[in-house]
């Protein structure tokens, strides 16, 4: 249950601000009230989901606030993390980092759907992860990737950006190929930075929109 509508919420079936409504999931999921609370109540500790007083719970949305935090909280794991790929891994896992950029920049010219993009650069993260050999930094970046998720496909939504992202990605990727750890990982924060930067451009115009005239 928790883990279908978790799934929902990654996908982008249901949507960031989206009502969940007990009576409809229960239909949807075929589950007992009790079961949807629990889920509810699961999805409400990471973040996923939020309860809004006079609507009930919904898909969450960061607040610029949030969201900027948590963008400076993945600038400093994910700039660690390429660092200890380049210490720990061999000439396949490299050859293996390459081929997930290929990929990814082959989704990103012949897609335009933002699910698919970002599978394409968890691909990416996943090969980082192996190579990492970091259990603390993929149970760190595990949690904080249900709350970023939201943030990610905002920020590659936006125009041009999944493209910006291939060319960084390929000079993270060329730093690591070349061995330099101090390289990559500041590439990697200021590839983090960048999306941070776009989606909160995004979030901005989102609550610009949704204010009283």
């Amino acid at each position: 249950m928790v883990a279908s509508l978790r799934a929902a919420i990654f996908d982008l079936s249901l949507k960031p601000g989206q009502r969940l409504v007990e009576r409809e999931l229960i239909e949807r999921l075929g589950v007992s009230r009790t079961t949807v609370r629990e889920a509810l109540r699961d999805l409400i500790s990471d973040g996923l989901v939020t309860v809004v007083p006079q609507r009930g719970a919904i898909v969450s949305i960061p607040s610029a606030e949030e969201a900027a935090d948590l963008y400076e909280i993945r600038a400093v794991l994910e700039s660690l993390l390429v660092r200890h790929f380049v210490d720990r891994v061999d000439d396949d896992d490299v050859a293996r980092l390459v081929a997930s950029v290929d990929e990814y920049d082959h989704v990103v010219a012949t897609s335009t759907d933002v699910r698919e993009i970002l599978a394409a650069k968890d691909r990416f993260y996943a090969v980082l992860l192996a190579g990492a050999q970091s259990p603390t930094l993929q149970q760190l970046l595990g949690g904080l990737k249900a709350r970023v998720h939201v943030l990610r496909a905002t920020s590659l939504a936006e125009d041009g950006r999944p493209q910006q992202v291939v060319s960084e990605l390929r000079a993270i990727v060329e730093a690591v190929c070349q061995r330099d750890g101090a390289l990559a990982s500041q590439l990697f924060a200021e590839h983090v930075r960048r999306a941070s930067a776009t989606a909160l451009r995004a979030l901005e115009r989102g609550q610009n929109a949704a204010a009283p005239a």
